[in-house]
């Protein structure tokens, strides 16, 4: 539609393809760790800015903006780039984009590797309205996650998440409240959320350029209604989950132990794990010292797993492994609690 779409394209152009999402409100540059290492085991590695985000253009009007545009634009990227034979790995709402994606074009894909993501199946009349008013005009509301210490503490003993510790940082106004505050807060700005949801601390030079692709809060429409997409989500995504369900190439998830929101918790992992076929065998991790942003605070350790991945060299063990009998496995289907729950990202 006459908008420009920026990417990173390293290494070889003959090189197996790994392909790399991000999500909200960070851009390339999230990847800056992890692309060299890749790029010296031999792939061509590319990571896009989804429109709105990073170096690719940015409409302003906050209605532009759907789940079905980014998926639909993600798709046409990987058509017009003729890209095959792809590993992909997302993260954050690079997940929901992409393996939708991936689901509806099996074909084009190779592997998967998901970190600290997930693809949302919910009825088609689930009812989700944030009921966000004068959503243009911007407010002075607190940034929810403004407790959090720039290092960050545990919220996990294994698999089982602190509540205390949790609600003391990030309170109990669920969901809604990070869709409002996306959307109309006054103080939003990439780099502070996230240096919030990383396990280390960013240097200021780091937030800086989390920050630079939003001069000023116009260029921001993008980042502003990602949570808001949420409404968007019902009736949408079950062929693409019983294509994946199915999926029998190599399926890896590598997650940051410390996100504290639903994208981070053991049962969203153990949903891949137990429910697609190529997940079995694999070595699926949980990196401590690492946080939603996993691919900031653990980049190179991720690399050098998805290299060991990609090769099925077993020289990088895995270090988690859920219990998949058939009574226990992970419900596959999400309804609006996820949009209530207090401490999902």
């Amino acid at each position: 539609n006459g908008l420009r779409q920026a990417y990173v394209d390293e290494g070889p152009a003959d090189g197996e393809v790994i392909l790399r999402l991000h999500g909200q409100p960070s851009w390339s540059y999230l990847y800056r760790k992890m692309i060299p290492v890749l790029v010296e085991g031999g792939y061509r590695v590319i990571a896009m800015d989804h429109i709105g985000m990073g170096r690719s253009d940015k409409p302003i009007d906050i209605e532009y903006y759907s789940y079905l545009r980014h998926s639909d634009r993600l798709e046409r990227f990987i058509e017009e780039l003729d890209l095959q034979n792809i590993t992909i790995f997302v993260q954050d709402w690079g997940s929901l984009i992409g393996l939708r994606v991936a689901g509806l074009n099996m074909d084009r894909f190779a592997r998967i590797a998901i970190g600290n993501g997930d693809l949302p199946v919910m009825p088609a009349d689930t009812a989700i309205d944030f009921g966000i008013e004068n959503p243009d005009q911007a407010a002075f509301i607190p940034f929810p996650y403004a407790a959090i210490p720039d290092q960050q503490t545990a919220f996990y003993d294994g698999c089982t998440l602190l509540l205390d510790e949790v609600m003391e940082v990030m309170g109990s106004e669920g969901f809604q409240a990070w869709a409002e505050y996306s959307m109309k807060g006054a103080s939003f700005q990439a780099g502070e959320v996230v240096e919030a949801l990383t396990w280390n601390s960013l240097s200021d030079a780091e937030e800086k350029a989390y920050n630079a692709p939003f001069p000023s809060r116009i260029y921001m429409a993008g980042p502003r209604t990602f949570p808001s997409l949420a409404q968007d989500l019902p009736g949408l995504n079950a062929d693409a989950w019983d294509a994946l369900s199915a999926f029998s190439g190599p399926l890896v998830t590598i997650w940051g132990s410390n996100d504290p929101g639903n994208l981070g918790r053991c049962d969203t992992q153990n949903k891949w794990i137990c429910n697609v076929p190529g997940a079995a065998d694999q070595p699926h991790a949980r990196l401590p010292e690492s946080g939603h942003f996993l691919q900031d605070d653990q980049g190179p350790e991720i690399a050098r797993r998805l290299v060991a991945f990609m090769r099925q060299d077993d020289s990088i063990a895995g270090n988690y492994q859920p219990d998949c009998n058939e009574e226990e496995k992970p419900v596959i289907e999400l309804t609006k609690n996820m949009c209530e729950d207090p401490s999902l990202m």
